[in-house]
C-alpha cells in the first residue's frame, strides 16, 4: 500500500514543505558556489593570457638581441683569443655551426658583421654599383640568354594561323671563385677590450675583396677569378656576333676627335638598342672623365653634368657615370669607356655567407686571419654592353 500524502494544513504537511525548501536552497548555494568557482578560474586564466600577450608584444629588437647575441659573442671571443668552444654545436636559424665548417676554410662570421661587409662593397666604385647581383647556394649560376626575337605575327578570326618561329636559347654558366683576404693584428690588440677587433676586420676585409673585385669584374682571365667584361673581343658596331661586343671609335689615335670630340659620346650612346638605353649607364675611370668633363656640343654646353643632389652620380648626356679605377686610360685602340645596361650586360654571382680563419702561428707575434668568400662574374647579355675605342 503507497503512503498517503498529508492533509494540507496538517503539522505532516508544514514539515514536507520546510524541507522542500531547504533542500532547494542548498542546490541553489551549491549552484552559485560552482558558478563563482568557474569565474575565479576563468578569471585567471585571462590573467595570464594577458601575461603571456604582454610578453609576446614587447619590441622585437630585443628578441633579435637574445638570438643573434650568442653567435656574436662567441665569434668575438674566437677573434680575440682563438676560443671557438662557444662556436662548436651552436646553431643559427637552424644550421649547424659545428666543427665540421672548418672543412670548408673557417667558421660563419656573424650576421651584422657579415651585412656590414656585403652593404660596404655595394657602395664602392666597382661594377657591383650596377651590374646584377645574385646570391647562390651552389658553385656556379647559369645564365639563359634568348638573344632572339619570338615568332610573333597578326592574326584574323577567320585565318588560317602560321606557326611561329623558335627562340634560340643560350646558357651562360658562371663558375664561383674563392676570393681571400689576409688582415693580422697583434695580440696585445686584440687583448685590448676596448679595441672593437670586429668593425676593424671587416675594414680590413672590405678594402682587400673591393679592390680584387673591382679588377676582376673589369679585365679578370675567368681563371680562379670572374671573367671582366672588357676580355671579350669586340668588332664594329653592327657586325658583332654572340660573344663579342660592339665599339665605337673617337675618330682618332689615342684622343677625342679634334674637331668634334664630343659626337664620340652621341655615336656610343646611340649605338646601344633603346631597350637597354633607359638603364643604362657609362663606366670609365678617373682620367678618362677628367678629359670627358671639357667636351662640349656644338652650342658650347658641356655634356657633363655634375649631381644636384648629394649622393647623386655625376651624368653625361643625361645617364649616370660610374667611376671605377679599373679601367684603361685614354691610349691607341683602348676601350676606356664603356656605355650599356649593366644590370642586363653583367652579373655577378656570390654565396651570402663569409667565412674566417684564425692563424695564430704563421706570422707570430701577429695574428692572422684568413677570410673567404665565393664570387663569380660574367657577361650575360653582349647586346647589353657597348664600348667606346681611342681610334681612328
Amino acid at each position: 500500500m503507497s503512503k498517503t500524502e498529508p492533509a494540507p494544513g496538517t503539522p505532516e504537511a508544514t514539515l514536507d514543505i520546510s524541507r522542500a525548501l531547504s533542500g532547494f536552497v542548498s542546490e541553489i548555494k551549491g549552484f552559485r558556489g560552482e558558478i563563482e568557482q568557474k569565474l575565479q578560474q576563468t578569471e585567471e586564466r585571462m590573467t595570464m593570457l594577458d601575461r603571456k600577450t604582454t610578453l609576446a608584444a614587447r619590441p622585437h629588437l630585443a628578441a633579435a638581441e637574445e638570438t643573434g647575441a650568442p653567435h656574436a659573442k662567441a665569434f668575438n671571443a674566437y677573434l680575440r683569443s682563438g676560443d671557438d668552444d662557444a662556436l662548436r654545436g651552436l646553431e643559427l636559424e637552424g644550421k649547424s655551426l659545428s666543427t665540421a665548417v672548418n672543412s670548408d676554410g673557417g667558421y660563419l662570421v656573424d650576421p651584422a658583421t657579415a651585412e656590414t661587409i656585403r652593404s660596404a662593397l655595394r657602395s664602392t666604385a666597382s661594377l657591383r654599383a650596377v651590374a646584377n647581383v645574385v646570391n647562390v647556394e651552389a658553385t656556379s649560376f647559369d645564365v639563359l640568354i634568348d638573344h632572339t626575337e619570338v615568332g610573333a605575327g597578326w592574326a584574323t578570326e577567320a585565318g588560317a594561323v602560321s606557326e611561329t618561329g623558335t627562340p634560340s636559347i643560350d646558357r651562360i654558366t658562371i663558375p664561383l671563385h674563392e676570393l681571400s683576404a689576409l688582415p693580422k693584428a697583434s695580440q696585445r690588440l686584440l687583448d685590448d677590450s676596448a679595441f672593437d677587433v670586429e668593425g676593424w676586420l671587416s675594414g680590413r676585409i672590405v678594402e682587400k675583396f673591393a679592390r680584387a673585385e673591382a679588377a676582376a669584374f673589369v679585365s679578370g682571365d675567368g681563371i680562379d677569378k670572374p671573367t671582366g667584361f672588357l676580355t671579350y673581343a669586340t668588332q664594329p658596331n653592327g657586325s658583332e656576333a654572340w660573344g663579342e661586343l660592339g665599339h665605337v671609335v673617337t675618330g682618332a689615335d689615342g684622343a677625342f676627335d679634334a674637331v668634334n670630340p664630343g659626337d664620340a659620346i652621341v655615336d656610343l650612346v646611340y649605338a646601344l638598342g633603346a631597350e637597354y638605353r633607359a638603364n643604362a649607364s657609362f663606366v670609365m675611370n678617373s682620367k678618362t672623365a677628367g678629359a670627358v668633363r671639357k667636351l662640349k656640343d656644338n652650342d658650347g654646353r658641356f655634356l657633363w653634368s655634375d649631381g644636384l643632389a648629394a649622393g647623386e652620380p655625376a651624368r653625361l648626356m643625361g645617364y649616370p657615370v660610374l667611376i671605377a679605377e679599373d679601367m684603361p686610360d685614354i691610349a691607341t685602340w683602348a676601350p676606356a669607356i664603356a656605355f650599356g645596361d649593366f644590370a642586363a650586360g653583367y652579373t655577378i654571382a656570390e654565396r651570402p655567407d663569409l667565412r674566417i680563419l684564425r692563424d695564430p702561428f704563421s706570422a707570430k707575434p701577429h695574428v692572422l686571419f684568413y677570410a673567404t668568400k665565393r664570387v663569380g662574374g660574367d657577361v650575360s647579355d653582349f647586346a647589353a654592353i657597348k664600348l667606346l675605342k681611342f681610334a681612328a
